[in-house]
């Protein structure tokens, strides 16, 4: 479910900082990569161990473990919520965060398992900096 919230900044950050203790966090070991391939070779170029799949007019891309072979190369963590938690704002909120403390960009893919929360996100970021951002979610998750 996607919540429609009415308060201050205050408030807003109060609503955040509390959801992200209650969140599952997991964080992937390893640097991620997207690779593409044209849409005319789907279904057969997915990989099994895609954690995310998406396209445009002209591609698929998927991502998937890197091979060291890519340019860009991501630090992946993921975000489990409970059923009826009201996360709204939380990406923009958490890569404003990140932003402002690290001065890295930053992606997001969602999916939905109804059976576990709803929407859960995967977040990547530059595998440069992947450590020091995943031990300030970890801090952020903990609540200190």
């Amino acid at each position: 479910m996607v919540d429609i919230s009415h308060e201050t900044v205050e408030q807003t950050e109060s609503r955040l900082r509390r959801v992200m203790t209650e969140s599952r966090l997991r964080v992937y070991s390893g640097t991620y990569a997207f690779v593409e391939f044209p849409l005319d070779q789907f279904p057969a170029a997915v990989r099994a161990d895609a954690l995310a799949l998406v396209r445009d007019d002209n591609v698929w891309s998927q991502l998937v473990p890197s091979d060291g072979s890519q340019k860009e190369r991501f630090g992946i963590f993921r975000f489990h919520f409970p059923a009826g938690a009201d996360n709204s704002g939380f990406v923009g909120w958490l890569a404003s965060h990140l932003k402002n403390r690290f001065g890295t960009g930053l992606f997001v893919t969602c999916g939905q398992n109804q059976a576990d929360g709803g929407i859960f996100d995967y977040w990547g970021v530059p595998e440069t900096l992947a450590g020091e951002v995943v031990e300030e979610v970890k801090r952020l998750v903990s609540g200190t």
